[in-house]
């Protein structure tokens, strides 16, 4: 009985060392989450032959992406860089702008102002930048918290365009009533700066660029702020998102705030959470209209991905049930357009021949 004993022993330590010596670039279930370093150019990356992806539509994907303006696009897969390719004459280093993408940083920053007890979002605007910030009455702006801002729905006319001076905001309904894509959410910039008594961008170096290792800056147009950093950046920031939060183990963001943003936020437009974009509900509202859209907001997109949208088809596409980041920059691939455009559906029609 002993030798048999011994036996089973050796047969279970030699299967168990068989297993460890397999090909570091073969995918598991127990593969921990990568983060690449927060200085340098390193960042690991896996073949998609190791993932099983269908190596021969690559060539048709990148073929797409170059013939629709694209100008930085990389796919993440667990963390690591599956597909990064640049086109046009751009490069890992070139920095090109977020547009409307970049509404969630802004978001980002809110909700770690919140956890560090600066602000509360329940609360008004006019708590933190005082009264007078819109053309409306006392009364009605009282109406306008934080979130209203955050989720759109401010009440503030949409159709006046996007300068945010007082005399420009005006009344359209009360707050939390109309869904409306809406430049107004940048007065969220100036709460975080008032509440913290740090300028917005000390504020966002200090507690979202630097932790995750980031590069790029912000670029104040009229009453635009916008981002701009080169591919990997914005990588990094859908990599934070895809782990809720977290940055290789630090939790940057909390859980909580993250879940809400990256869920319907109000019932209005259900696609929409805080400053992100939501796939796989049965409607949604886009800018510049309130018609309701009936269906998926991306049909090709898995349901559970969520996303920031930006302005020409900046795009950072996030999908928890694959682990995939997927980031594209460039100039508008068809007509220019705010947010959704029908590329997205078009790519990702693209992206399935691919991963499927």
């Amino acid at each position: 009985m002993k030798y048999v004993i011994n036996f089973f022993i050796l047969f279970i330590f030699v299967s168990c060392s068989s297993s460890d010596d397999t090909n570091s670039d073969t995918t598991t279930s127990e593969e921990i989450m990568y983060f690449p370093p927060n200085t340098g150019m390193s960042w690991e990356t896996k073949s998609p032959s190791s993932l099983n992806w269908n190596g021969n539509n690559v060539q048709a994907l990148l073929n797409y992406l170059e013939l629709k303006n694209t100008k930085g696009f990389i796919i993440l897969y667990n963390g690591k860089i599956v597909l990064e390719n640049y086109f046009n004459g751009h490069t890992n280093t070139s920095p090109w702008y977020w547009a409307s993408a970049g509404k969630t940083l802004t978001a980002t920053i809110v909700g770690i102002a919140e956890q560090e007890n600066y602000i509360n979002s329940n609360n008004k605007v006019s708590d933190y930048i005082g009264t007078g910030w819109t053309s409306t009455s006392i009364i009605k702006e009282n109406l306008i918290t934080c979130k209203h801002l955050l989720t759109m729905t401010s009440g503030l006319d949409d159709g006046l365009g996007d300068n945010v001076s007082p005399s420009n905001l005006q009344y359209k309904a009360d707050a939390g009533t109309r869904w409306a894509y809406h430049n107004v959410y940048v007065k969220l910039q100036d709460v975080v700066s008032e509440a913290t008594g740090e300028t917005w961008n000390n504020y966002f170096t200090t507690k979202l660029k630097t932790p995750i290792g980031m590069t790029g800056y912000w670029v104040q147009s009229n009453d635009f702020s916008v981002y701009w950093s080169n591919t990997r950046s914005m990588a990094r920031f859908g990599l934070l998102a895809l782990n809720k939060g977290n940055w290789n183990g630090t939790q940057v963001l909390n859980t909580s705030y993250f879940n809400n943003a990256t869920t319907t936020s109000q019932n209005i437009n259900i696609s929409y959470g805080y400053l992100w974009w939501l796939n796989g509900k049965t409607s949604y509202h886009l800018p510049q209209t309130q018609f309701e859209f009936q269906g998926k907001l991306i049909p090709n997109a898995p349901n559970d991905m969520y996303c920031a949208l930006g302005k020409d088809d900046q795009k950072i596409y996030v999908v928890p049930s694959r682990k995939l980041v997927i980031v594209r920059m460039g100039n508008a691939a068809d007509g220019s357009n705010f947010a959704l455009s029908g590329f997205d559906n078009e790519l990702w029609e693209k992206i399935n021949a691919v991963i499927n």
